[in-house]
């Protein structure tokens, strides 16, 4: 092997690792970032007494998984929520956690449970709604 060649390989597979550390090194980041985002979660249960009629759009992202919903609000009652979108990569599991929509216009509250395995997915569904029905707030002033 020439020394050209070697040099060669060499590069390569410092190239490789380079692109690895990075690569690792974004995703680690924002594995942390997804962990932050989620712990900081607080759920609020909207007066809906100041929420007006009509459907209100909401979404929550916290990298790793992510919500959109409409929410129907009907004489200050909460009588659908729509998930039009959840994002949450291959977790397979996450789908279960779209029940907590059914679950909040059953309760007409945001304090619902979460579902186990799909805590994360439960959380960033009640996020949305929260924002949407702070949106139907917004129209108000």
């Amino acid at each position: 092997m020439t020394k050209t060649t070697k040099r060669v390989i060499i590069a390569a597979i410092a190239a490789i690792v380079a692109t690895g550390l990075i690569f690792g090194g974004v995703y680690l980041y924002n594995l942390a970032e997804y962990r932050r985002i989620i712990a900081g979660i607080e759920i609020e249960t909207t007066d809906l007494s100041q929420v007006q009629d009509g459907t209100f759009s909401g979404f929550f992202d916290s990298n790793f998984v992510a919500a959109n919903v409409d929410v129907t609000v009907e004489n200050h009652e909460i009588t659908q929520v729509v998930i039009t979108n959840h994002y949450h990569g291959n977790w397979e599991h996450a789908v279960s956690a779209e029940v907590v929509a059914d679950w909040v216009v059953a309760q007409q509250t945001l304090y619902v449970d979460t579902v186990a395995g799909a805590t994360n997915s439960s959380l960033v569904i009640l996020s949305a709604i929260q924002d949407a029905l702070e949106n139907g707030i917004g129209m108000n002033r």
